[in-house]
């Protein structure tokens, strides 16, 4: 089993144990959708990519932890940095390098119009890709755009 396997184990722990009474911007059923095919289509972006898939696709299945944890997609992005590093950091299943890379990774894959590393790249593409393969509008033109540019070949 690789950690990428453990990881979303571990993380839907933690979608378990979120109240299910509170107003949620995104239901806690589509967060483990979502994180499920988020990291999927981040591991074969990497292959695509030629980056080895195991930490692209880790850092795509926390993405949304800040949401997850808060129910809140409003800077959900900057409010998932801390805490996902200390529940990556609870899992024992990466180093102190990793997470900061996933923590980075999370921290910034909202802007979408911001190049960063290729990680992140990885993560933000993911991220629009599995939206829209499952009929989400692009809510931003920011996302159409980088969905094009992946569809065009343009990545």
């Amino acid at each position: 089993m690789n950690r990428c396997l453990k990881l979303q184990y571990e993380l839907i722990k933690v979608i378990n144990r979120q109240p299910r009474d509170i107003s949620r911007d995104e239901t806690l059923e589509w967060e483990t959708v979502h994180m499920a095919s988020s990291g999927r289509t981040a591991w074969l972006l990497s292959l695509e990519r030629g980056i080895d898939p195991e930490i692209p696709a880790c850092a795509a299945v926390v993405h949304d932890y800040g949401r997850i944890i808060t129910g809140v997609q409003k800077n959900h992005a900057e409010a998932g940095y801390l805490p996902v590093q200390e529940f990556l950091k609870s899992t024992g299943l990466f180093t102190s390098e990793e997470i900061a890379t996933i923590a980075l990774a999370v921290k910034n894959h909202s802007l979408k119009t911001e190049v960063g590393t290729a990680i992140e790249e990885i993560v933000k593409d993911a991220d629009v890709i599995d939206c829209y393969q499952y009929g989400l509008p692009f809510d931003r033109p920011e996302k159409e755009t980088r969905y094009l540019n992946w569809l065009n070949g343009k990545k």
